[in-house]
Parts: C-alpha cells; structure tokens; sequence
C-alpha cells in the first residue's frame, strides 16, 4: 500500500484529502505544522508528499529545500497561492507538481497517480553511469554532486541543468537549447535564465574551488570541457 503524508495547516481539508486517498487505496499521514511535517517527511518511508505553501513554524518552500537535502520523494505543492513566484519556487525548490486551491479531487488523484508512475519509472532505470569532468563528479542516480570529496548542495533546476551540460560534455549548446530542454517550450522568461542559473552553479562549483569548468561561447551557449584551467 503507498503511503502519503498531507502536510496542510488547515484541518478540515486534510481532512477532507485524507478520507479521499483512503478511499483510493492509500495510508495517509498527517501534519498541521511545517516543523512536524519536515520530521515526519524525513524520517519515514512515504511515497508521496502533499505540502501547502502557507504553513506556521517552517512555511512549505522551506520544508522543501530542507527535505531535498536527505530524500527525493515526490512533493506536490497544495496552496491557495497561485502567484507565477509562488509556481517558480516550488518548482525550483524540487517540487514535481503544483496544484492550487480550490481544486477538484479528481485532479489532485490524477496529478499523484502521474507523480507515484513517475517515481517508479524513475527507479526502474537505476544504476545509470556517473558523470564527471576534472575535479566534478555527478550521480543521476542519487542525485549527488561532488568537487573533489566535497558534496555540493544544488536546487533541482541547477542540478537539471549541470546534468545536461555533463551529458553534452564538450560539446557547445546554445542558451535556447538549454531553455527548451530544462525549462519547457512554454517558458516565457528568456534565454537570461539560462545566464543565471550558470552563474548559480559558477559559485557552488568554480569560485570556492579555483577551478573552471563552465565555458562561454560568446554568443552561442555554454559547454563543460573535461580539464581544469
């Protein structure tokens, strides 16, 4: 049986979820705080997570940034906040899905159907070879990344995007094919994150270390060459 845990202040709609979920199959857990919810979250075996933005003690984008750090269970956002800041965080946090309030049960069931079938995709193609350049090494598997013996702590979308630059090792990609590939067709931001996030991951993996990994190519994109300069 898969295990969900609400993490949702407002107790008549966990409630309410709850009672739903279980009429679906699943065991749920509780948490009305986002300190419980993170303890709970952390320390047991859950399939799933259902996290509200707006919590007291530890609000949700903070109970997500700390629980990426030990587990890669699929979070998805439950909040009344639909504002394209509240989206981009959650998201850039490590969320795997967005849901606002109110909604209809039928889509929530549908969106943790989709998070739970991707979960096992995911596991199913395990044991996937390591990347690296010079001092760099990156695990898709665990989803660490290390400079030398030193673990470097990254948000998905950095870590989405040093995956996809390691796996075009040497290889010039412009800034649109990145933007297409990391953050969607959809995405109507510009090529300027894509300028951002490389400099995110500059000072987590360059300026600490005296190393350079990350290449510009004045007007066409970015590329990681295996060797330090």
């Amino acid at each position: 049986m898969e295990r969900i845990l609400i993490i949702e202040d407002e107790e008549k709609i966990a409630r309410f979820v709850e009672l739903e979920l279980q009429y679906e199959g699943y065991e749920v857990e509780k948490a009305f705080n986002g300190r419980d919810g993170l303890e709970l979250a952390s320390t047991r075996p859950f399939d799933l997570v259902l996290l509200d933005i707006l919590l007291p003690q530890l609000n949700g984008i903070e109970v997500l940034r700390r629980l990426r750090r030990v587990s890669e269970v699929p979070v998805i956002m439950l909040t009344a906040r639909d504002a394209v800041v509240d989206k981009v965080a959650g998201l850039d946090g490590g969320a795997d899905d967005y849901i606002t309030k109110p909604f209809a049960i039928e889509e929530l069931l549908a969106r943790i159907r989709a998070a739970l079938r991707n979960k096992s995709a995911k596991a199913g193609n395990r044991q996937s070879a390591a990347l690296s350049a010079g001092l760099l090494t990156l695990d898709p598997d665990t989803r660490e990344v290390q400079v030398g013996k030193e673990q470097i702590e990254l948000t998905k979308r950095e870590f989405d995007l040093l995956h996809y630059l390691l796996t075009n090792k040497n290889i010039v990609v412009s800034r649109d094919t990145i933007l297409q590939e990391i953050w969607g067709y959809d995405f109507s931001g510009g090529t300027n994150a894509v300028d951002v996030y490389v400099s995110y991951l500059r000072s987590k993996l360059e300026e600490p270390y005296d190393i350079k990994l990350i290449h510009t190519v004045r007007g066409v994109g970015y590329m990681i060459k295996d060797e330090q300069q």
